[in-house]
């Protein structure tokens, strides 16, 4: 039986217009199973982390089998920051851009916290893994530290390890889409006026805004 479509959003970075010009473009079907994916990074440094926060739980709402939201690092700084956990200066990774946008939309919504609490680190299909920065190499998936599932970098991306699945991930921006065997990376730099990327993960195909 074939797999329903999966389709994997790169990092938003507050860039709620952008969103909503790829959800209108991408050819996703929740009513044939088919799933999103949100690599991570919805909020800090763009203009509209409430709005973006606010459209894909409205989409939730509607297809709550069908969406599925990985933790990105910058939602763990925010978590931290407003639990108290973590001490930020409001220049710290754009996090005056998000709480200028809360700020704007008193008081916090329950259901925003209740978001940012139930974040995925990963998410594992027949053929592929979704992790918002990567994977260690040679480290077992259940046995990934959250700390590289959200931030790595230079261990993942040069090296050669095959995870014996394509790895589809965000966190480090690049010009084009990075697509080479074994990996996908969307994050294409939307906030830094790059595109937003959709990657439909089984036919390749890009969708960007």
């Amino acid at each position: 039986m074939e797999e329903p479509r999966i389709f994997a959003v790169g990092d938003i970075h507050g860039c709620r217009l952008k969103l909503d010009r790829l959800l209108a473009k991408i050819d996703w079907r929740p009513e044939n199973q088919e799933k999103l994916i949100f690599l991570g990074d919805y909020i800090d440094r763009g203009p509209d982390s409430f709005g973006v926060v606010e459209t894909v739980l409205g989409l939730q709402s509607l297809h709550p089998q069908e969406i599925i939201f990985l933790k990105g690092n910058h939602e763990q700084m925010f978590t931290n920051f407003i639990t108290g956990r973590e001490e930020l200066t409001l220049t710290s990774n754009g996090v005056a851009w998000t709480m200028k946008s809360y700020l704007e939309n008193n008081p916090f919504p329950l259901a925003h916290f209740q978001f940012y609490q139930d974040l995925l680190l990963y998410y594992e299909t027949a053929h592929h893994i979704f992790a918002h920065a990567g994977l260690r190499p040679r480290v077992p998936l259940e046995r990934q530290r959250e700390i590289d599932l959200l931030w790595i970098r230079e261990e993942f991306l040069e090296s050669d390890y095959d995870f014996g699945k394509t790895v589809v991930f965000g966190h480090t921006p690049f010009r084009q889409p990075f697509i080479c065997p074994g990996r996908a990376g969307l994050d294409t730099g939307a906030v830094f006026g790059g595109p937003l990327t959709c990657l439909e993960v089984q036919s390749g195909e890009l969708y960007c805004v």
